[in-house]
Protein backbone atom coordinates (compact mmCIF):
# COMPACT_ATOMS: atom_id res chain seq x y z
CA UNK A 1 0.00 0.00 0.00
CA UNK A 2 2.83 2.43 0.73
CA UNK A 3 4.29 1.72 -2.71
CA UNK A 4 1.07 3.02 -4.28
CA UNK A 5 1.71 6.44 -2.78
CA UNK A 6 5.32 6.76 -3.88
CA UNK A 7 6.00 9.38 -6.51
CA UNK A 8 7.71 8.15 -9.66
CA UNK A 9 9.90 11.25 -9.48
CA UNK A 10 11.15 10.31 -6.02
CA UNK A 11 11.68 6.55 -6.26
CA UNK A 12 15.32 7.01 -5.30
CA UNK A 13 14.02 8.07 -1.86
CA UNK A 14 11.61 5.14 -1.54
CA UNK A 15 13.45 3.21 1.21
CA UNK A 16 14.09 6.40 3.18
CA UNK A 17 10.45 7.45 2.88
CA UNK A 18 9.17 4.04 4.00
CA UNK A 19 11.42 4.26 7.07
CA UNK A 20 10.05 7.73 7.86
CA UNK A 21 6.51 6.33 7.73
CA UNK A 22 7.50 3.40 9.96
CA UNK A 23 9.18 5.79 12.42
CA UNK A 24 6.03 7.89 12.52
CA UNK A 25 3.74 4.85 12.78
CA UNK A 26 5.65 1.88 14.29
CA UNK A 27 2.44 -0.19 14.22
CA UNK A 28 2.63 -0.28 10.44
CA UNK A 29 6.10 -1.82 10.57
CA UNK A 30 4.77 -4.48 12.95
CA UNK A 31 2.01 -5.24 10.42
CA UNK A 32 4.14 -5.09 7.27
CA UNK A 33 3.04 -8.54 6.05
CA UNK A 34 -0.64 -7.89 6.73
CA UNK A 35 -3.04 -6.81 3.97
CA UNK A 36 -4.27 -3.23 4.35
CA UNK A 37 -7.93 -4.26 4.36
CA UNK A 38 -7.42 -6.43 7.44
CA UNK A 39 -5.88 -3.67 9.57
CA UNK A 40 -7.86 -2.03 12.37
CA UNK A 41 -9.55 1.31 11.67
CA UNK A 42 -6.74 3.23 13.36
CA UNK A 43 -4.07 1.29 11.50
CA UNK A 44 -5.89 1.93 8.22
CA UNK A 45 -5.90 5.65 9.01
CA UNK A 46 -2.15 5.50 9.70
CA UNK A 47 -1.68 3.66 6.41
CA UNK A 48 -3.69 6.31 4.54
CA UNK A 49 -1.54 9.09 5.96
CA UNK A 50 1.63 7.09 5.32
CA UNK A 51 0.62 6.42 1.72
CA UNK A 52 0.02 10.16 1.18
CA UNK A 53 3.41 10.99 2.71
CA UNK A 54 5.16 8.69 0.24
CA UNK A 55 4.46 11.29 -2.48
CA UNK A 56 6.49 13.85 -0.47
CA UNK A 57 3.74 16.47 -0.42
CA UNK A 58 4.22 20.06 0.68
CA UNK A 59 0.58 20.19 1.83
CA UNK A 60 -1.35 17.33 3.42
CA UNK A 61 -5.15 17.60 3.59
CA UNK A 62 -6.71 15.38 6.25
CA UNK A 63 -10.47 15.06 6.55
CA UNK A 64 -11.63 13.82 9.96
CA UNK A 65 -8.58 11.62 10.70
CA UNK A 66 -9.87 10.89 14.22
CA UNK A 67 -13.39 9.86 13.21
CA UNK A 68 -14.44 6.62 14.89
CA UNK A 69 -11.04 5.91 16.42
CA UNK A 70 -10.20 4.97 20.01
CA UNK A 71 -8.77 7.84 22.11
CA UNK A 72 -5.28 6.29 22.23
CA UNK A 73 -5.18 6.02 18.42
CA UNK A 74 -6.48 9.59 18.07
CA UNK A 75 -3.59 10.76 20.26
CA UNK A 76 -1.10 8.85 18.10
CA UNK A 77 -2.55 10.35 14.90
CA UNK A 78 -2.48 13.89 16.33
CA UNK A 79 1.06 13.37 17.67
CA UNK A 80 2.12 12.27 14.18
CA UNK A 81 0.53 15.35 12.60
CA UNK A 82 2.36 17.59 15.08
CA UNK A 83 5.64 15.78 14.38
CA UNK A 84 5.24 16.13 10.60
CA UNK A 85 4.69 19.85 10.92
CA UNK A 86 7.51 20.34 13.42
CA UNK A 87 10.26 18.21 11.88
CA UNK A 88 9.44 18.20 8.18
CA UNK A 89 7.83 21.61 7.84
CA UNK A 90 4.82 19.96 6.25
CA UNK A 91 1.72 22.14 6.08
CA UNK A 92 -1.28 20.17 7.28
CA UNK A 93 -4.81 21.33 6.46
CA UNK A 94 -6.95 19.52 9.00
CA UNK A 95 -10.74 19.28 8.84
CA UNK A 96 -11.76 17.90 12.20
CA UNK A 97 -14.81 17.82 14.50
CA UNK A 98 -12.59 17.02 17.49
CA UNK A 99 -12.09 20.75 18.11
CA UNK A 100 -10.04 20.34 21.28
CA UNK A 101 -7.52 17.96 19.71
CA UNK A 102 -7.28 19.90 16.48
CA UNK A 103 -6.86 23.31 18.11
CA UNK A 104 -4.20 21.99 20.49
CA UNK A 105 -1.95 21.27 17.53
CA UNK A 106 -3.08 24.04 15.16
CA UNK A 107 -0.93 27.04 14.36
CA UNK A 108 -4.02 28.60 12.81
CA UNK A 109 -7.64 27.58 13.17
CA UNK A 110 -10.96 28.41 11.57
CA UNK A 111 -14.40 27.78 13.01
CA UNK A 112 -17.06 27.03 10.44
CA UNK A 113 -20.81 27.03 10.98
CA UNK A 114 -23.07 25.89 8.15
CA UNK A 115 -20.22 26.20 5.66
CA UNK A 116 -19.23 29.73 6.66
CA UNK A 117 -16.08 30.78 8.51
CA UNK A 118 -17.32 32.49 11.66
CA UNK A 119 -14.06 32.85 13.55
CA UNK A 120 -10.33 32.46 13.04
CA UNK A 121 -7.16 32.79 15.06
CA UNK A 122 -4.27 30.82 16.42
CA UNK A 123 -5.10 27.47 17.95
CA UNK A 124 -4.32 28.88 21.40
CA UNK A 125 -6.56 31.92 20.83
CA UNK A 126 -9.47 29.77 19.72
CA UNK A 127 -9.01 27.35 22.63
CA UNK A 128 -9.22 30.32 25.02
CA UNK A 129 -12.19 31.97 23.26
CA UNK A 130 -15.33 31.72 25.45
CA UNK A 131 -17.65 31.29 22.44
CA UNK A 132 -15.55 28.45 21.04
CA UNK A 133 -15.25 26.85 24.46
CA UNK A 134 -19.02 26.97 25.00
CA UNK A 135 -19.91 25.67 21.55
CA UNK A 136 -17.21 23.06 20.95
CA UNK A 137 -15.17 22.29 24.03
CA UNK A 138 -17.48 22.13 27.03
CA UNK A 139 -19.95 19.37 27.72
CA UNK A 140 -17.76 16.43 26.74
CA UNK A 141 -17.07 17.32 23.10
CA UNK A 142 -13.37 16.68 23.52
Amino acid sequence: NLQMGASLDNLKYYDEDVEKVFTLFPRLKERIAQRGGTLSGGEQQMLSIGRALMARPKLLLLDEPSLGLAPLIVKQIFDAIRELNRTQGLTVFLVEQNAFGALKLANRGYVMVNGNVTMSGSGKELLANPEVRAAYLEGGHH
